[in-house]
């Protein structure tokens, strides 16, 4: 829905709250009308029930809303006397309903004085567990929220297996777009394996389903930087359609909500505005190549030969000496092995082993059609030679014709939501002839700094503003070998409590952390003696 749509059917809400609880205001001590007037009726409801204000704020923020109104439904009841289990049960069944029958058919009054401390341990239990929920949720969903580094197309830079703080709070934190989901987990709930929030991913139902149009518009909150080229980010994967982001072969495609779809990590090398080109694995940004910060590592392909034969333990015995972890491969000419990835440092050494013959880049020659974005046969483009191509910018304007409508098709139709399509030589935006079109929001060319082991903006285009998440700015936790089983795994002491980015050399704070807790829980324990002494 629109903001629009989304303002009359709260006033809707508003309505029917009114007309269930007026009597309640009355009985209470208020006047009939503050129940219909929007967000006052609310404070006052605060008031009646001897709730904080600040509910009410909770009380209009997607998710936690999912807690926080069937509380304030239960609260309500109680103020007036119904504090019973199958109260509580009634009003949270009958979605709220039952304080119509409080309102018009019990015979009920208004407890000014009741205590607001749960009755049982049990009560006592549930309600810490649902702030807690509360609180969390408001933590992962506008300020910071823990994630794992997937894949090694970072690798080098981010490590598989490195456990990281993403901000929210640097690019702005978007507000959930999708309003009925479960708390603190993203597309699937653990354990039974299913979708955790509410929408139909089926392609011809997805504009016309009554799920769909819960979705919220998306806003962004300020933030105090914007997405810099070179910046390490966090986003939703704007072509993602895959049930399972491991199964690349589903039954059919599933359509999910901007932020249900698969949360990617990587390296942004091109920013609205700018002209990207990739020449021979290398990225250039408006002609000159892009330099990276002190910490990333490009890492390529490559093929290897030995002066002799050697027995594959050998061989990886080489390779891990100089940091060469991932894996080995039949290479592309006779007598060669594939190393999958490298850095060019790891490859400079290499080449001085005494066992080895030669090392050859495995680069994709200019011309050669990669099948990559925008799939075209007008674009022989590969993930080693690509481009240019201009990144769109909000508020400017492309000329349009049919030799670039291929690149700029998908963002103009798909993250824009325009109607596009082409006829002989003329191009329909909404059944309107266009020869141009200017852009409504930013867009962003993101790449991993494993080049032959990323599937990127290479494969699937631009990344819009809309789909950014967040920036990852520490590392709290690295384990090698995490998907090797527990009793292959170690942890990597070296990057624990370490930031994403900075200068050449990394420095872990966890030492300064414990000893800052220790500082803090001594402190504690000290002013609790003090105090029991007066």
């Amino acid at each position: 829905m629109s903001w629009t749509q989304w303002f009359y059917f709260l006033l809707i809400l508003q309505i029917i709250h009114g007309l269930g609880t007026w009597k309640l205001y009355v009985k209470a001590g208020r006047q009939a009308w503050e129940a219909f007037v929007p967000v006052y009726n609310a404070v006052v409801l605060m008031k009646i029930t001897s709730r904080p204000w600040w509910w009410v704020i909770l009380m209009f923020l997607p998710i936690v809303n999912l807690i926080m109104i069937p509380a304030v439904w239960v609260e309500t009841a109680r103020a007036f006397g119904k504090d019973s289990k199958l109260d509580a049960l009634l009003c949270i069944v009958t979605l709220g309903f039952y304080l119509y029958y409080l309102n018009y058919a019990a015979d009920v009054h208004y407890i000014e004085d009741r205590t607001l401390k749960p009755k049982t341990s049990t009560g006592e239990w549930i309600t810490s567990i649902l702030f807690a929920i509360v609180a969390a949720t408001i933590v992962h969903t506008y300020f910071f929220q823990p994630f794992v580094i997937p894949s090694s197309s970072l690798e080098k830079s981010l490590l598989v297996g490195d456990f990281l703080i993403v901000s929210k709070l640097h690019y702005g934190a978007r507000t959930p777009m999708t309003t009925v989901a479960a708390p603190m987990v993203h597309d699937t709930i653990p354990i039974i394996g299913q979708k955790s929030y509410l929408f139909n991913d089926n392609y011809e139902k997805r504009n016309s389903s009554w799920m769909n149009k819960l979705q919220l518009p998306f806003l962004r909150l300020p933030g105090f930087e914007d997405v810099e080229r070179n910046d390490i980010v966090v986003f939703n994967q704007p072509a993602d359609t895959l049930l399972n982001m491991n199964d690349f072969n589903p039954d059919r495609n599933y359509y999910k909500p901007i932020d249900k779809k698969t949360n990617l990590v990587k390296r942004c090398v091109g920013v609205a505005g700018d002209t990207l080109e990739v020449r021979n694995g290398y990225v250039f940004v408006n002609g000159k190549q892009n330099k990276l910060p002190p910490r990333s590592h490009l890492q390529f392909s490559y093929d290897v030969k030995f002066k002799r034969q050697l027995q594959p333990a050998r061989i990886f015995e080489i390779l891990k000496k100089y940091d060469i972890t991932d894996g080995l491969g039949y290479g592309t000419s006779e007598g060669s092995y594939g190393i999958p990835a490298a850095t060019d440092q790891a490859i400079a050494q290499l080449k001085l082993h005494p066992e080895v013959a030669s090392v050859t880049p495995v680069i994709q020659p200019k011309g050669k059609n990669g099948n990559i974005f925008p799939r075209d046969p007008n674009y022989s483009w590969n993930v080693d030679n690509f481009g240019p191509l201009w990144i769109p910018k909000a508020g400017e304007t492309i000329n349009l014709d049919m030799d670039n409508i291929a690149i700029y098709k998908r963002a103009i139709s798909e993250y824009e939501g325009n109607n596009v399509v082409t006829r002989g030589n003329q191009i329909f935006i909404n059944d309107e002839p266009a020869t141009s079109y200017t852009f409504k929001q930013d867009y962003y060319w993101m790449m991993g700094d494993n080049r032959h082991n990323s599937i990127d903006s290479r494969y699937w285009g631009f990344v819009p503003n809309d789909h950014i998440f967040g920036k990852p700015v520490f590392i709290w936790m690295s384990i090698d070998g995490i998907n090797d089983g527990i009793k292959n795994w170690s942890f990597r002491w070296d990057r624990i409590f370490t930031t994403v980015s900075g200068g050449n050399e990394r420095t872990s704070y966890l030492i300064p952390f414990i000893v800052l807790i220790l500082g803090i829980t001594f402190f504690n324990k000290w002013r609790k003696k003090k105090k029991a002494k007066f």
